[in-house]
């Protein structure tokens, strides 16, 4: 058809000025439905995609269009039907490709994703995933759309070569992780019910394991694990330091790695950061595709708010949409504690929710202690770090101290706003013009620094638990 050829050459100018995770996110399953004396259809998988292109890219398809030589002088988006979705397993493809689309429709009977125990379909209970994370309620935006974008393509094809295999994602606490690695999980399952797919979370893999050391079935225990087609382990970071986890983790690790199974992490840090995790395990752990998952910024937020006010079919009216999602809440359980807090209210009193009821309420339940001191964040800060508090107010000016330093002023600054002399006194400092570098470097470093950023998040979170 013209519409497929003039949107193949669409898309493929595109894909050069995008990421990756970007183009595949947005721009991988849309088609050209129509195009007729100016209006221009194009047609997307979901709402969300949707009001994506509509709001960020619309400007680029028109102009790229134009180039093709297209008359534009409207453009809709639509939702894909069932007619016009084409399966992600079989891509469109010249007699060239037939033999990669052979291999990857018949994934679902292929010996090396087959479930290796006939009793697979039995362990619901110790898989642990939850049918309500699914990819299609996961809501995208800028700090997320390349880990969705992995999340999409590893669906299509788990456990392929070079195909975001190991998958490690990071990030604070409360943004999304375990809902899309577990979306992957429910999705791959759905594609194909025999799969063995596995989410445990890693103290429970850890329980498991002392479990089986004590009652001398570690065998069983490794080959239940190291059978799955996809294996799902959340917040990692919680091996490090357990050696003889680490060393079963690594047997289980390279088996499922060597056969081509799928494995997906996440974690509150980037593998290089986690303090006693092995080198050895470091080195697979990036092996892959790691993504830092970023803070919904606040379109992200007000999207969050509306699907999960849809989910308890409660339709908010905008203002107190935008009110929640820039009140503070910074990830998405503050912001899905703070919805649902405003919606029982109002439900138990049968209110219609108003940002005055909402005001209200957030400021009752503020949760920023009131009794922060400057000390509780230098020590808090200085334990992050593992250095001595008397390190960091002290004179040495070593590396290992000095950035620790930095970020203690930072967080003086941000969180209790104290003045510059004040943050310089505070960390032993007799110039306050130190406290105003301080500060200015590490506002600067953290947007580019993932592991600076996610260290300063975790501070935070730690002083407000």
């Amino acid at each position: 058809m013209q519409e497929e050829k003039v949107w193949q050459a669409v898309l493929g100018e595109i894909e050069v000025s995008l990421s990756r995770g970007a183009f595949m996110t947005w721009f991988k399953n849309t088609a050209l439905l129509k195009s007729n004396d100016g209006l221009i259809v194009v047609g997307v998988g979901n709402v969300f995609i949707k009001q994506h292109l509509e709001k960020k890219y619309g400007d680029q398809i028109i102009t790229t269009l134009k180039k093709q030589g297209i008359k534009v002088t409207q453009v809709e988006y639509r939702m894909l039907g069932a007619s016009h979705k084409r399966p992600v397993d079989q891509p469109t493809q010249g007699p060239a490709d037939s033999g990669a689309a052979n291999q990857t429709a018949q994934l679902g009977s292929s010996p090396g994703f087959a479930a290796k125990q006939a009793g697979a379909g039995n362990n619901n209970l110790r898989q642990g995933l939850n049918d309500r994370y699914t990819l299609d309620n996961f809501v995208v935006g800028d700090g997320n759309e390349v880990a969705f974008a992995a999340c999409q393509a590893i669906v299509q094809r788990p456990g392929a070569k070079y195909n975001y295999n190991p998958l490690y994602v990071h990030g604070g606490v409360g943004i999304g992780k375990t809902h899309l690695i577990q979306a992957v999980g429910n999705a791959i399952k759905t594609r194909n019910p025999d799969a063995k797919v596995l989410y445990i979370a890693t103290e429970q893999f850890v329980r498991e394991f002392v479990q089986a050391l004590r009652t001398r079935t570690t065998a069983k225990f490794a080959n239940y694990y190291r059978s799955a087609d996809v294996l799902i382990v959340d917040d990692v970071q919680f091996i490090a330091g357990k050696d003889k986890m680490q060393e079963e983790f690594f047997h289980t690790f390279n088996t499922l790695h060597q056969a081509d199974k799928q494995i997906i992490m996440s974690s509150d840090k980037p593998p290089k950061d986690i303090a006693m995790l092995e080198d050895r395990l470091k080195s697979r752990f990036v092996g892959g595709m790691t993504i830092d998952m970023q803070v919904p910024d606040f379109e992200t937020r007000c999207a969050i708010i509306q699907t999960k006010a849809e989910s308890h079919q409660t339709e908010l009216e905008p203002e107190v949409v935008e009110y929640l999602a820039s009140n503070g809440q910074t990830n998405i359980r503050e912001l899905e504690g703070a919805l649902n807090q405003l919606l029982a209210w109002c439900d138990v009193r049968g209110l219609t929710a108003t940002v005055a009821i909402a005001a209200s309420l957030l400021q009752v339940s503020k949760n920023r202690p009131k009794h922060l001191s400057a000390k509780q964040i230098i020590e808090r800060t200085a334990r992050h770090f593992q250095i001595p508090l008397e390190d960091i107010v002290g004179p040495k000016r070593d590396k290992d101290i000095v950035v620790p330093r930095q970020v203690a002023m930072y967080m003086l600054h941000e969180e209790l706003h104290l003045s510059y002399p004040k943050i310089a006194r505070e960390l032993g400092r007799k110039d306050h013009t130190t406290a105003m570098h301080s500060v200015r470097k590490i506002a600067q470093e953290s947007q580019m620094d993932t592991s600076l950023r996610s260290a300063i998040t975790e501070i935070k979170e730690r002083l407000y638990a």
